[in-house]
């Protein structure tokens, strides 16, 4: 067994007054502002190479690690500040005679504050550096000071980023040190900046060797608190991101949920994804983490302007931002409702307009124009959630999630769904020929919706825009019959019957949008027809079964994707039920010919993309 050493002791302290700093950054943001207030409270000025250099240039009075040591720096600068009189400066313990003593027979000076950096590793690695400059800038000296300095926290302060510069100063203004409080924090996420550093040299070098990583060590800052998680019951919760990393979004408005922010980022990735493949303004409207609808910029017909309420001119006059979101909400508006909307490009003002109007939480796009921004700002009382996209934010390659205390791990789902994918290996009659380019474009857009939809899911598209989703069925079947259910749904609010509903005054838009539904599902208890005739001037006469499916009759131009292969016909018989011509799947069963032979039955064309798209 181990030997576990003592605790040292020494005099307590809670404010420790800064004497003497030694600073060496590879980051220089702010480092002159801060040096200049140390020097400003008579704090001694210790530094190396390109530091000091900087620091000197500034004006303020430096004195070189080598010239404080004795010690002149050497071995290329590997060798800078691994001397005692460094060590030993932060790591005697005060107030403790024999460590005093020593201090004092070795000419060896209190240090009280470390200001460090670490050498940029993993920025080296990820810029595809050799194997021998990876390794150079693995930092020896940095994570030394650090160690040393946070374990004497009880007297040193160890301080590893820029961010970290306005608490010192404030701390030291007021309190005349730094407290224990601070220099406990300071410590805490000193460690886990070396076991991060530590965990990224070890992955890499083991990668380098063809090896199997012996451990994974990933740290993560917290940014911000949240209300609850899924459900209220569920506290404490909070967002964190990865030590050195930054959020993929800013906040501008409102707080958002633990919820709200799984949307944020699956339907912000939708939408992303649908522009770089379509070359379209894309939009989505998402609700518990599964698009509602999603859509590109394809111009209106007039019955969907009737539709949607929306006149032909004014139809005519939208953005492709604004005709996007359109789009994606009157998908399924009555499951839109209170969605998290995503948009692709800078939200304009039109965009801003269609949204207020709406019940909605909350936006994620890659800009805002002023006009907009307003707009937006006073929806919900000023609680709208208006989240900012970084357009440089680059995740992880591999993602992990926590689950009952064990930790999963997979590549990033970051298959790039393209027009070669529809049309590759096309298996029914009539081949690549038979497929238009619109449906083409509706194959990637129901993929890529399907791609962001919980599993098991099937997506039906046309003209540019999801008009049914069937989301986490555990038959493939079911998925197909939800979302066809909602495809009729969405063609009979065409039906002339639908349109000509006439409604009193001062009916609510969703309140219309709902009454609409039930009166093409028909299916009203006594009490509810009672409430719902209410709502009308006229009462309608009700659509009969017979007119539903005259009407249906008419339906095609439809694309079903599915996020992996369909096992039997049956999926392909009921979409046939709701105007499908065409199909993307991955394939892969063995009833692959069982169904290419049904699709040729009803006259589909059906491509084969082979990517599996499941989403958990």
């Amino acid at each position: 067994m181990a030997h576990i050493l003592s605790a040292v002791s020494g005099s307590e302290a809670d404010v420790v007054p800064i004497t003497r700093a030694l600073i060496s950054v590879s980051d220089k943001d702010g480092i002159v502002e801060l040096c200049t207030f140390l020097a400003s409270k008579n704090v001694e000025l210790l530094s190396t190479g390109g530091t000091a250099k900087k620091l000197r240039e500034a004006g303020l009075t430096v004195i070189d690690v080598s010239d404080y040591t004795g010690s002149p720096e050497c071995l290329d600068g590997r060798v800078k500040t691994l001397h005692p009189k460094v060590h030993g400066g932060l790591l005697g313990v005060r107030g403790n005679p024999q460590h005093e003593a020593d201090m004092e027979a070795n000419g060896i000076g209190k240090i009280d504050m470390t200001v460090l950096n670490l050498y940029p590793f993993e920025a080296t690695v990820a810029k595809g550096a050799a194997f021998e400059q990876c390794i150079e800038n693995i930092d020896i000296g940095g994570p030394s000071m650090l160690r040393s300095t946070a374990k004497n926290h009880a007297f040193t302060t160890i301080v590893t980023s820029p961010d970290q510069y306005a608490e010192v100063r404030e701390c030291i203004e007021g309190k005349g040190g730094t407290t224990l409080a601070l220099r406990r924090r300071f410590a805490a996420r000193a460690y886990s900046l070396s076991a991060s550093y530590d965990s990224a040299i070890a992955t890499w070098f083991t990668k380098e060797l063809g090896e199997d990583s012996p451990v994974v060590t990933r740290v993560y800052k917290p940014e911000f608190p949240l209300k609850y998680g899924c459900n209220p019951h569920q506290k404490p919760a909070a967002i964190s991101s990865l030590l050195n990393a930054d959020l993929p979004f800013t906040v501008l408005n409102g707080t958002p949920g633990y919820i709200n922010l799984l949307d944020a980022a699956n339907a912000w990735l939708l939408v992303k994804e649908l522009r770089e493949a379509t070359g379209l303004a894309a939009a989505s409207s998402f609700k518990h983490v599964s698009p509602a609808g999603a859509a590109v910029a394809v111009p209106l017909t007039e019955v969907e302007c009737a539709a949607y309420e929306v006149t032909p001119e004014g139809a005519a006059k939208l953005t492709p931002s604004a005709l996007a979101y359109l789009r994606a909400r009157n998908a399924d508006p009555m499951c839109s409702f209170g969605d998290f909307a995503a948009v692709s490009d800078v939200v304009d003002e039109d965009t801003a307009l269609i949204l207020k109007k709406e019940v909605s939480d909350g936006i994620v796009a890659p800009g805002y124009t002023p006009a907009a921004l307003e707009i937006l700002k006073k929806k919900k009382g000023g609680k709208f959630i208006i989240l900012e996209a970084k357009a440089d934010f680059k995740p992880d390659a591999v993602e992990y999630r926590e689950v009952y205390g064990m930790t999963f791990s997979q590549k990033r789902n970051d298959v790039v769904i393209t027009k070669e994918h529809m049309t590759k290996n096309v298996v029914t009659k009539g081949g690549v020929d038979a497929l238009t380019d619109g449906a083409i474009r509706d194959m990637i857009v129901a993929s890529i919706c399907v791609k962001y939809t919980q599993s098991n899911s099937v997506g039906f598209a046309r003209d540019g825009m999801m008009v049914g989703v069937g989301a986490g069925q555990q038959s493939r079947v079911d998925c197909v019959k939800l979302a066809g259910r909602k495809v009729s749904t969405w063609y009979l609010r065409q039906h002339p019957k639908v349109l000509g509903l006439k409604f009193k005054e001062g009916v609510k838009r969703q309140d219309r949008v709902n009454a609409r539904v039930r009166y093409i599902e028909g299916d009203f208890t006594d009490e509810e027809r009672k409430r719902w005739e209410a709502q009308f001037s006229e009462v309608p006469e009700p659509l009969s079964s017979a007119e539903k499916e005259e009407f249906m009759a008419k339906a095609t131009g439809v694309t079903i994707s599915s996020d992996a292969f369909f096992p039997f016909r049956d999926s392909i018989d009921h979409a046939s039920k709701v105007g499908v011509s065409y199909i993307a799947q991955p394939g892969g069963s063995v009833q692959d010919g069982q169904v290419t032979e049904c699709a040729d039955e009803y006259g589909m064309k059906m491509s084969l993309t082979g990517v599996r798209l499941f989403h958990h």
